[in-house]
């Protein structure tokens, strides 16, 4: 059923009163990262090893004298960009816990475009261009079903604003091709992987892009996450560039009964029992870091670790392949 257009204007509306409760610390954050040797001096501390760096290598670094550096590391302590630590006589910068993947985000210049709640046509749009897709395979009332709640699932569950229409549209685009699946309406014999994480802005999104780069179209793969986050974290994207393989505009997702009906194998990666257990399908549990909090680092460990698991899972699903 089409959402009705004063529940659109409803979130719409309460949209902007969240954002004007955060314009002020929005303000406060732009006029920190105004001055270029600020944004500078965040790269380095990133890309030192451990993620934690000295006054004095980053005066160095940038030609600076160190108490201007000291100034600007001040300043974004205050801001709670950096967290100071020190250790004897000396005291080391790093990223503070929980704004790695905004600061990376600032430093990727990727700002993103300003939110667009999807008005009632724009959902009508999407259903109809989905329609043409799966002409023969859904009725127009089930592919309508399906956009509405996919796109209700991305703004309330995974708190998505950025790019919503075409987010929807892939969601829901990827739901029915499972849904197809399930009920075999379609047929395809790769073999369908799930990767399931909490917020699916980590782990099982580096799983995927990296599978999907080794196996190629031998299998299809799907990502989810029990709590979904509003961004893939962007350090998770530079450690997946640094070795040369795309995250291919993948986004965080919620959990949905039939891409999980839909998978071959599902591997869960922390999120605990929110994945429902259905016969017939491959069951694995991984045990990773969570990269929430880490420095690239970290998050470059967390990467060769998945790279592994994901090499040996691919051994496993062409040794069981069909001849």
């Amino acid at each position: 059923m089409p959402i009705p257009a004063r529940d659109v204007d409803g979130r719409l509306a309460a949209s902007r009163v969240a954002g004007g409760d955060a314009a002020q610390g929005i303000a406060r954050r732009l006029k920190v990262l105004a001055d270029p040797t600020r944004v500078r001096l965040l790269g380095l501390v990133v890309d030192s090893p451990g993620g934690r760096a000295l006054v004095g290598r980053l005066a160095t670094e940038l030609g600076l004298r160190q108490p201007t550096v000291s100034h600007h590391m001040r300043v974004m302590v205050d801001e709670g960009l950096l967290e100071r630590e020190k250790d004897g006589r000396v005291v080391w910068y790093s990223i503070a816990p929980g704004r790695q993947a905004e600061v990376a985000e600032v430093l990727l210049a990727d700002g993103g475009a300003e939110p667009v709640p999807p008005a009632p046509a724009v959902l009508h749009r999407i259903a109809d261009d989905l329609a043409v897709r799966f002409r023969g395979v859904f009725s127009p009332e089930t592919i309508d079903r399906y956009v509405t709640e996919s796109y209700a699932l991305l703004a309330e569950r995974a708190r998505l604003t950025r790019f919503l229409p075409s987010l929807t549209s892939r969601f829901a685009g990827d739901r029915l091709q499972a849904l197809a699946a399930v009920e075999n309406r379609v047929t395809d014999d790769a073999p369908e992987i799930l990767f399931v994480c909490v917020q699916n802005a980590g782990r099982s999104q580096m799983a995927s892009a990296i599978l999907r780069s080794l196996a190629g179209e031998q299998v299809r793969v799907r990502t989810a996450g029990s709590q979904p986050s509003e961004f893939v974290n962007p350090l998770v994207v530079r450690a997946l560039d640094e070795i040369g393989i795309p995250l291919a505009g993948e986004y965080p997702k919620p959990l949905t009964d039939e891409v999980i009906r839909a998978a071959d194998y599902v591997i869960t990666m922390g999120c605990g029992d929110a994945c429902p257990v259905y016969p017939g399908r491959r069951y694995l549990d991984w045990d990773l870091a969570d990269p929430v909090g880490l420095p690239l680092s970290g998050v470059r460990a967390v990467r060769d670790d998945i790279s592994l698991r994901v090499r040996g899972l691919l051994a496993e699903i062409q040794r069981r392949a069909p001849d």
